[in-house]
């Protein structure tokens, strides 16, 4: 392939991203349907993601809700069946979705862990081995299938007590867990789906903490900020550009990494 700008674009791609209506999905979707693909936009909020959609189509770009919980199989399937009816085939998938508490090791229960790993792990792998023949079918346009899985720094290293304290921003142990299990998932899909020309790849976001943790809670905020070799938290649009090179041309060679986007964390 011809290195070139156009290689970073997803145009005539079908995109599915699972949690478009979240905090870090919401900029993904944008960038995805702003570089040229469909983006079938995911979540349980029916009306947030119809309220994204229409700024999407407002902006002149493409794009379908498709409201099921990720956590549940038979919604799934359904949601396989829906997507094989209407486009017969992907290009690529985005596994954004996580919904689960903050915790500690005090606080953690055994259900939450059952949960936290299903949603990290279980259903991220079922999206993509029941999209499989669609993503395969997707390769016949010509283009390099991709799957993006949105795993933390926190499943590379541990959270740092002394800078939680009792915020109630800490990530209980179950999430790290999930979340390294995440990228081993990741690790395994790339080496096995490698010859379906199906490319597997992970993105570690670093601190992204929502607007409210600096204007509710600004001891912490600057302890984490300080802990960043940048000195700052992440922008949630600082993600898209890597979901976005994963998912095109630009990355056609690349398949089985765990990309940091985490202004330096894990590398301190």
């Amino acid at each position: 392939m011809n290195p070139s700008v156009a290689t970073f674009s997803l145009e005539n791609r079908i995109i599915l991203l699972t949690g478009a209506a979240g905090l870090l999905g919401t900029p993904m979707a944008r960038q995805i349907a702003e570089a040229g693909a469909h983006v079938i936009l995911n979540g349980r909020s029916k009306e947030k993601l119809e309220n994204l959609a229409e700024e999407i189509q407002s902006a002149g770009h493409s794009c379908t809700v498709m409201a099921f919980d990720v956590s549940d199989e038979a919604a799934i399937d359904t949601a396989v069946v829906d997507i094989t009816k209407k486009f017969g085939k992907l290009h690529g998938i985005v596994n954004n979705a996580y919904a689960g508490p903050t915790g500690n090791v005090a606080s953690s229960t055994p259900q939450q862990t059952r949960d936290s790993l299903n949603y990290n792990i279980t259903m991220p792998f079922y999206i993509v081995q029941q999209c499989l023949p669609l993503l395969k079918k997707g390769r016949e346009d010509g283009f390099s299938s991709a799957v993006v899985n949105i795993a933390s720094m926190y499943g590379v290293v541990s959270p740092d007590p002394r800078i939680y304290g009792d915020s109630g921003f800490n990530n209980p142990p179950f999430y790290g867990a999930g979340k390294a299990g995440l990228i081993q998932v990741t690790k395994y899909l790339a080496c096995h789906l490698a010859t379906e020309g199906v490319r597997v790849n992970s993105i570690s976001p670093g601190p992204f903490p929502p607007d409210r943790a600096k204007t509710d809670h600004p001891e912490f905020y600057e302890k984490l900020r300080l802990k960043v070799p940048m000195e700052r938290t992440g922008q949630p649009g600082e993600i898209s550009g890597a979901v976005q090179f994963l998912l095109s041309d630009a990355a056609s060679f690349i398949t089985g990494i765990n990309l940091p986007v985490d202004g330096g964390w894990t590398a301190n």
